[in-house]
């Protein structure tokens, strides 16, 4: 007969509560690894809805007869319904009016009709909104679900956790990118296109069939949740990383300062690393590096986009976030750069590294941001408060793919990619004007917690 844990109330010296004593294996029935790899699998499925596009976009433009900038909008309006689509699934999933099973099926059906419409229609209006629109609000409803529900089984790890699963995002792609850039005709590239939304929909539906919420301030029962709070062996995040004040409403955050300044940086890193993925393979051959050089760039740089999120994750724990976000968004705004010097003279291993080290830059932010978040403003309203800064995606979505494209087609690559740059770089020192809200001078209580009402300790 197993022995079950009473379920405890706790609470830290800083006022946090925890859920203690309820395993993973009487909740769910697997440990809590499968939700992590349940969570990347489905990301992974729905990931070449975005990063895919910029190889796919000249076969779209030869096969449809549709301009560069016709084409290329059709991703700006995907990000932006990808990313606004996250306000209204967060609260849904935080009041319990949908599981994330239902939010991610549901996801991943939808973003099998956009790759589904990109391989079939031929009408612009068309794959506007099976693409665009539906596929859009169906990769927001997969990443919102999988985000929230794989950081409420790894509390203790969030920043790391919040980088893998979103890497896969970015990692999944790569088998497509590489097959649409071998795709010689309108047949082959719809085969791709097919595939994908096949994988899409069996992947959403096998890994999403695992997903499952915890209790609200679920906490791991192995791990002392007191002692996590304090002591750093356990704790690699302090001292950098100090939680937050008190918890704030979003109306509240917004009043800080801080939430609006990070929604702004967001938007910018965002605009920075959409405007890679979309305008890399098309630069590259406009400079005459060739098809070969600019796949291979483009999945180069989906992979370590995925691949350095939950690094530069681990990094912050470790050294501050504010510090490690400053230093990879100096990354990406020197790579801009560094891919008009490497295109122009045509060095294909240059360009190509240059695009390794974009992707790195390009992806890390995300989990940094979405941890600030949790550190600046609390976890009552940390749903909330998330989906407000990830909206900022849709406006990065919509000016460094949308309007970038119009501009590109008046002037050309060069003043986009070297203006980006120069914007990467005010982003990364705008980083010195964050301030955590309310960081009174006092020090910590020395004690290992508090009791609380009603528990059984």
């Amino acid at each position: 007969m197993n022995h079950v844990m009473p379920t405890r109330d706790v609470r830290d010296v800083y006022g946090r509560r925890y859920r203690v004593g309820e395993d993973a294996k009487d909740l769910t029935g697997h440990s809590r690894r499968w939700q992590l790899w349940a969570a990347w699998a489905c990301m992974i499925a729905i990931s070449p809805l975005q990063y895919s596009f910029g190889t796919a976009a000249l076969g779209l433009e030869s096969d449809r007869g549709w301009g560069a900038v016709q084409t290329l909008w059709l991703l700006a309006i995907f990000v932006a319904c990808q990313a606004l689509v996250a306000i209204p699934a967060g609260w849904v999933q935080r009041v319990r009016r949908a599981s994330p099973t239902q939010l991610v099926v549901l996801g991943g059906l939808l973003s099998a009709v956009g790759l589904a419409t990109l391989a079939h229609a031929d009408s612009y209006a068309v794959v506007v909104i099976g693409y665009a629109l539906l596929g859009g609000t169906g990769a927001g409803l997969v990443y919102a679900a999988c985000i929230t529900t794989s950081a409420r089984w790894f509390p203790d790890r969030r920043t790391s956790t919040i980088g893998f699963v979103t890497g896969g995002f970015a990692i999944g792609a790569v088998p497509s990118i590489v097959l649409l850039t071998l795709a010689d005709s309108p047949g082959s590239r719809r085969l791709v296109f097919d595939l994908t939304a096949i994988v899409a929909v069996l992947a959403t539906a096998i890994g999403g069939g695992l997903l499952k919420d915890p209790p609200r301030h679920w906490w791991p029962a192995a791990i002392d949740a007191q002692a996590w709070a304090i002591d750093r062996k356990l704790n690699r995040s302090i001292p950098h990383n100090a939680p937050a004040v008190r918890h704030y409403r979003p109306a509240e955050a917004m009043r800080t300062g801080a939430l609006p300044l990070m929604w702004l940086m967001l938007a910018i890193s965002a605009a920075l690393s959409l405007f890679g993925i979309a305008f890399v393979v098309s630069f590259a051959v406009s400079t005459g590096l060739g098809v070969a050089v600019a796949g291979f760039a483009a999945g180069l740089l989906a992979a370590v986009n995925g691949l350095g999120r939950s690094l530069a994750g681990t990094l912050s724990d470790r050294f501050g976030r504010r510090r490690v976000l400053a230093a990879v968004l100096m990354v990406e705004s020197f790579t801009h750069v560094g891919l008009v010097v490497a295109g122009e003279a045509g060095v294909g291993w240059a360009f190509v590294v240059c695009a390794m080290f974009a992707g790195l830059g390009g992806g890390a932010f995300y989990a940094i941001m979405a941890n600030l978040v949790l550190e600046f403003f609390g976890e009552n309203s940390l749903v909330q408060n998330q989906a407000i800064l990830y909206s900022a995606k849709a406006v990065g979505g919509l000016i460094g793919v949308g309007v970038a494209a119009s501009v590109i087609a008046v002037v050309g690559y060069r003043p986009l990619f070297l203006g980006a740059g120069l914007l990467g770089v005010l982003a990364a020192l705008s980083v010195r004007l964050l301030k955590q809200p309310g960081r009174p001078a006092l020090p910590v209580r020395p004690q290992l917690g508090t009791p609380v009402a009603g528990s059984n300790e």
